[in-house]
């Protein structure tokens, strides 16, 4: 295989969690990985020994001069990017009244914007390549609201929405796009890269309050593996039939999938009045 059948993958959030695992495991299957993160020295070791299939690169998706730069450094020692992983993103909990509009707009940047751009800034090379695979790092929450995330789960229905219109301008273009959903997993999420405003109403105490110390509880304990996650964005990264939606964890696709449901009977049962808004025929 010639180095340019071998495709390239730029990832996003590579010093911690899914990020830096999917980063080493495409490595270790010989893949060429443009690695990124906003301080470089912490992936630098990702990249050690394998220097002629990966490059260290420094970005923070909220700085579009950072985007600029760390797309072009990838262009100019790989000539191609053949799949975006966007992955940076992190957790932000709080009852919808108490949110924080600092921490909100923050997140959202990061979550969103910062998603967005980077896309923006990759789709040229994948259009003139005609081929690629855009993979947005979404959550269950991407589909499912909860008490205490409803701020998170905005970001993250963001990101479904617009990965729904581009995968429709995209596809004569030869580029796919996934959104994974994942469930509990045990990565950083719900520790150390988790931001929380605390309950103080009484009245949010059994919804958001209760929510967010659960989430705190199970941190490290959750069900879901997060080297059987990646190791399923690899399978379907580079395949012809890659899903629009891949749910991972017995937990997201239970809840999505009884959400979902929910929310089609519910349409039904209204539907006759819904469609009954329509200006009458003749």
């Amino acid at each position: 295989m010639s180095d340019t059948d071998t495709p390239v993958w730029f990832i996003s959030g590579c010093s911690t969690g899914f990020g830096r695992d999917l980063a080493t495991l495409v490595l270790e299957k010989g893949g060429r990985v443009v690695v990124t993160a906003r301080d470089a020295a912490r992936v630098a070791d990702l990249v050690e020994g394998r220097e002629e299939r990966a490059l260290a690169v420094a970005l923070d998706v909220t700085d579009q001069a950072a985007i600029d730069r760390a797309v072009a450094a990838a262009t100019e020692r790989f000539g191609q990017i053949d799949v975006l992983v966007n992955n940076a993103g992190y957790g932000y909990q709080a009852s919808i009244e108490e949110g924080d509009d600092k921490e909100i707009r923050e997140q959202f940047d990061a979550n969103v914007f910062g998603l967005f751009a980077l896309t923006r800034a990759v789709l040229p090379v994948m259009r003139k390549q005609r081929r690629g695979h855009v993979i947005n790092i979404t959550s269950m929450a991407g589909l499912v609201g909860f008490p205490g995330s409803g701020y998170y789960a905005a970001s993250k229905h963001a990101v479904e929405g617009f990965s729904d219109a581009l995968a429709v301008e995209a596809a004569p273009l030869g580029i796919k796009v996934t959104c994974i959903e994942p469930g509990p997993f045990r990565t950083d999420w719900a520790g150390r890269s988790l931001r929380q405003t605390p309950t103080r109403i009484a009245d949010y105490a059994d919804t958001a309050g209760a929510r967010m110390k659960n989430t705190a509880a199970i941190s490290g304990g959750q069900k879901g593996d997060p080297k059987r996650a990646v190791q399923a964005m690899v399978e379907i990264a580079l395949t012809d039939d890659a899903p629009r939606h891949y749910v991972l964890g017995a937990v997201a696709n239970d809840t999505v999938l009884s959400r979902l449901k929910q929310r089609i009977s519910e349409i039904e049962a209204w539907g006759a009045k819904g469609r009954a808004t329509d200006f009458p025929e003749g």
